[in-house]
């Protein structure tokens, strides 16, 4: 199937050719056809499916239809997503599949001064991308009216409410229209998910594509299993091969991001951290770097990489296997998408092979064990953490129990009367 059999409007389809896309994904295929009827969608899709298209489109296309703005442009379409990273690739597409329609589209997010935000928004838009906190800001600050909303999208909820955004995204759904139209897309349908979704959908259609226990199989996926010392020392042996050009490299915590993108640096190797604490210029600045191949290493924790969208990014690595095996799926989903090759790599202490088994069964498949390294794991000991010591509680003494020794006086009961 072609594009053009999804009957999208000239001006889009031109910028989607100039894009280079001929053949939708099958996110594509079947939602936007149910949003363009104007149908509710609950979608469950893993990274690197082409989700953010399966909705950009048809909302640009809906808008485009109905141009009843008269003197000044209102918000009629607001998408929220967990992350800075992931508004600004999603404000991106909107402006490139939007580029030939009259559209305007403006991304909102915190970290940075509000002022270029608000300058946008007060010379009118149609479409606002935002994260939840900064969000509410404005709308508080009345920079911000919901009340002409007429397409809703929830992005990555299942982030979202790993987040703590639950509580935000309550708060704008009393904002926002009950007559509307509203896309809810989740990599994950757990309980809490689905109830949130009925809370917000009405009568949708349902697409689901690659469920998260599935990985794309194209990507090339390996284990090293190597003692916790020694990871520094192996992933430096990896990198020495040139065919590298770049790595993701996920580490578990922003302290060890930072200290794993030094000890590179130090190696001659170029890298870079990327997470919650780094200031959004500066996680702006490490990400382009990253995408424009001038770092050749970007470290990142798992909060931070779920909007890091690189066109042919071939490697991930696993530093650190994370202890939740869904996260392992969102992680390689970085590399191998829209059909591109790709090689997921992890290291594996004693301590993570828990967290190994639970992923194996999570994605149904046994991963390829590289034995032939010059690490390999020798300590198989998972060590106990230390169990705590109490200190026995000294007794108590007061006057009325001191019998003149240093022991309390035991008091049974009653002396017998004489």
């Amino acid at each position: 199937m072609q594009f053009q059999s999804l009957n999208i409007i000239d001006p889009i389809l031109k910028a989607i050719e100039e894009e280079e896309y001929t053949t939708p994904t099958p996110i594509q295929e079947e939602s936007i056809p149910l949003i363009l009827k104007g149908n509710d969608l609950l979608g469950c899709a893993q990274t690197g499916t082409g989700k953010t298209a399966a909705f950009a489109i048809p909302i640009l296309q809906l808008l485009s239809a109905n141009k009843a703005y008269v003197k000044k442009r209102k918000i009629r379409s607001l998408i929220v997503t967990p992350t800075r990273e992931l508004a600004i690739q999603i404000g991106d597409s909107f402006k490139a599949y939007g580029r030939h329609t009259d559209l305007r589209c403006t991304v909102i997010f915190g970290g940075v001064n509000q002022n270029k935000q608000t300058s946008s928004l007060q010379g009118g838009v149609d479409i606002v991308v935002a994260t939840p906190g900064r969000l509410l800001d404005l709308i508080n600050q009345r920079f911000i009216s919901l009340r002409d909303v007429e397409i809703f999208v929830l992005d990555e909820a299942d982030r979202m409410l790993d987040m703590g955004f639950i509580h935000d995204v309550k708060k704008m759904l009393e904002l926002l229209p009950k007559r509307r139209q509203s896309l809810f897309f989740s990599a994950t349908m757990p309980p809490a998910i689905v109830k949130l979704s009925s809370t917000i959908l009405y009568k949708p259609s349902e697409v689901t594509v690659t469920p998260v226990s599935s990985t794309v199989d194209i990507i090339k996926q390996q284990i090293y299993f190597v003692d916790k010392e020694n990871k520094k020392n192996l992933l430096i042996e990896i990198l020495k091969d040139e065919s590298i050009k770049t790595a993701l490299i996920f580490a578990r915590t922003k302290y060890g991001a930072d200290k794993l993108a030094k000890m590179l640096s130090k190696k001659k190797i170029k890298a870079e951290a990327i997470h919650g604490d780094k200031s959004q210029n500066a996680r702006q600045r490490a990400l382009t770097n990253f995408k424009e191949q001038t770092t050749r290493i970007l470290v990142a924790t798992d909060i931070a990489a779920r909007g890091i969208d690189v066109d042919d990014l071939e490697y991930v690595i696993n530093y650190e296997i994370p202890n939740i095996a869904e996260t392992y799926v969102h992680r390689i989903g970085r590399t191998g998408r829209a059909g591109a090759k790709g090689t997921a790599i992890s290291f594996c202490d004693a301590s993570e092979k828990a967290y190994l088994k639970d992923i194996e069964k999570l994605i149904s498949k046994r991963i390829d064990v590289v034995n032939d390294h010059e690490f390999p794991l020798m300590n198989h000991v998972v060590e106990e953490p230390p169990k705590p010591q109490f200190k026995k509680k000294k007794p108590s003494y007061s006057r009325s129990n001191y019998s003149g020794n240093k022991k309390p006086r035991r008091q049974f009961g009653k002396p017998k009367s004489s």
